[in-house]
């Protein structure tokens, strides 16, 4: 889909801040309310806006362990595959899995509470998932970027 000028503005300005009011969207765009409203539920209807959500921080919830979980997995029929993702779907320590091209299947983004509550995820969970051959994990020692807003 082909954005203008004034959509890439709107995108940048509600990812910064995903509550600012349409008046004050409006104002800052320099558009009057009403055609800058109708662009909004444009690209909502248009499935630009996917959604609207909130940015947690994972310390104040006592998540300080980020892992990156590297999956290779045995090949089985996709009835395993079904069921392994089912399982990853459903762990909601699992905050991102992206099937990968090279040498592992998935990697996965796993927050923790720290490095028992870590391990236990994986052994008593990840490692006894459905079709799951072998698993290798790294952590995170700081964030460098985490930026959730898509270039416009």
């Amino acid at each position: 889909m082909a954005l203008d000028r004034i959509e890439r503005q709107i995108l940048s300005l509600l990812q910064e801040q995903g509550r600012m009011s349409n008046v004050e969207l409006a104002e800052r765009i320099g558009l009057s309310e009403s055609p800058c409203f109708r662009r909004v539920k444009r690209l909502e209807r248009d499935g630009v806006i996917a959604r609207y959500s909130a940015v947690v921080d994972q310390r104040t919830l006592g998540l300080s362990v980020t892992a990156f979980v590297l999956v290779n997995m045995d090949k089985q029929p996709d009835v395993t595959t079904d069921d392994f993702l089912a399982r990853v779907v459903d762990e909601p320590h699992i905050v991102e899995c992206h099937a990968m091209s090279g040498s592992h299947d998935y990697i996965m983004k796993v927050l923790a509470r720290d490095i028992d509550h870590f391990s236990e995820l994986v052994m008593q969970g990840i490692l006894k998932y459905p079709g799951v051959r072998h698993v290798e994990s790294s952590f995170s020692l700081g964030e460098v970027k985490h930026f959730q807003a898509l270039p416009t």
